[in-house]
């Protein structure tokens, strides 16, 4: 296989029916692209009419390599094979043994997650990686997947390209503790609690751009060889998020700001909130075990995401601004983001209004309150 050109391709997509990788069939489908999903067949998905669809679980390698081998192809190849599902280095190492010398380009799906806290932004895809403590499981997987790749690009030049995806916003977010639960707590007057003095800047990107840009990077030879952050065209502050938000639903949030003294407490888990099976909270306060406190303060801060959105809280501090540079992206693909903030929630929250929205459980919020 050559690199890639312009034109519609033979495309493979692994996974293809949730959230980014749905929104990328679709994309690649309105583009004239020949589709291929492969996938377990477990999940329903509107998918575009005409795309071709293969069943098999990515963990059984065997299957994989039977499934995806020349010969159950008729001898099809891809002149790109978009990874939107590999977590794991056994994963991607399988995809080099099968692809190898029958595709055009391999796109692997990473994220911003890998990065290590900056204090100069944007951060770039120079920026150091965090492979230590506080890196999580998911994070360090990812890490090893591109190491494993970018080797095999330098040894033999297999073609591979790293997007690292960031906070991922739109319709059928596979995350409901994000846009989806801003639109239910604001629905439904609950108080809206804001770190600190709200100014904490972040950054989201809408999962259509975000397949068009990846629909672009086949379209482009200098992506090989190359990784990419991609993500918004704007950043935001949380009070700037909330009010975005609560202007197109048409409400005035009650916002409760939550003093520095208390988040810094709460991070660094000197308080925490349990909420047992039965759905009661408490508030227990601990200052003595270190160990406890280290993984109380890890725990907390993943769910305290769910009440401000936050991008890998283990590693960038509740009151630390981030924000992903996407130039590289955009010079050499020719992409630009289309979707600000306020055209995200607008299309995002009609879907969430026409599908009937989800329902919560505002436990962990009502006793975080009581703090106030």
């Amino acid at each position: 296989m050559t690199g890639t050109s312009a034109g519609p391709k033979r495309v493979l997509v692994m996974g293809g029916t949730q959230f980014n990788g749905l929104a990328l069939v679709h994309e690649l489908a309105r583009q004239g692209h020949d589709v291929t999903i492969v996938n377990r067949g477990q999940t329903e998905a509107p998918l575009p009419d005409g795309i071709n669809r293969l069943y098999a679980d990515r963990t059984d390698h065997d299957q994989m390599r039977q499934i995806l081998s020349s010969e159950s192809l008729g001898g099809r190849e891809f002149d790109a094979v978009l990874d939107m599902s590999a977590y794991h280095p056994d994963d991607v190492n399988l995809m080099m043994e099968i692809f190898e010398g029958r595709t055009g380009q391999y796109v692997f799906a990473s994220s911003t997650v890998v990065y290590a806290a900056a204090d100069l932004l944007p951060i770039a895809e120079d920026h150091p990686v965090q492979r230590d403590a506080p890196q999580i499981e998911y994070g360090g997987n990812k890490l090893l997947c591109e190491d494993a790749l970018m080797a095999a690009h330098a040894e033999r030049g297999f073609p591979v390209t790293i997007v690292y995806f960031s906070m991922v916003y739109g319709p059928r977010n596979i995350i409901p503790d994000r846009e989806q639960r801003m639109y239910a707590r604001l629905e439904a007057g609950r108080p809206v609690m804001i770190p600190g003095d709200g100014t904490t800047v972040s950054q989201v990107g809408h999962v259509d751009d975000q397949a068009r840009a990846l629909e672009a990077v086949i379209g482009s030879p200098a992506t090989i060889g190359r990784r990419y952050n991609l993500t918004g065209k704007g950043f935001h502050t949380d009070l700037g998020y909330v009010a975005t938000t609560a202007a197109h639903l048409g409400v005035e949030p009650d916002i409760r700001f939550i003093p520095a003294t208390t988040m810094d407490a709460l991070w660094d888990g000197e308080i925490e909130i349990v909420v047992d099976s039965a759905a009661k909270a408490n508030i227990d306060i601990r200052t003595t075990d270190e160990a406890r406190k280290r993984q109380q303060s890890v725990r907390h801060r993943f769910k305290f995401a769910s009440v401000v959105p936050r991008l890998a809280p283990n590693i960038h501090r509740w009151n630390r601004n981030v924000v992903f540079g996407i130039d590289a992206l955009r010079r050499d693909t020719g992409w630009e983001p289309r979707h600000d903030l306020a055209s995200m929630v607008a299309q995002t929250h009609a879907w969430h209004v026409e599908t009937g929205g989800r329902d919560y459980d505002w436990t962990y919020e009502d006793e975080l309150l009581k703090l106030l």
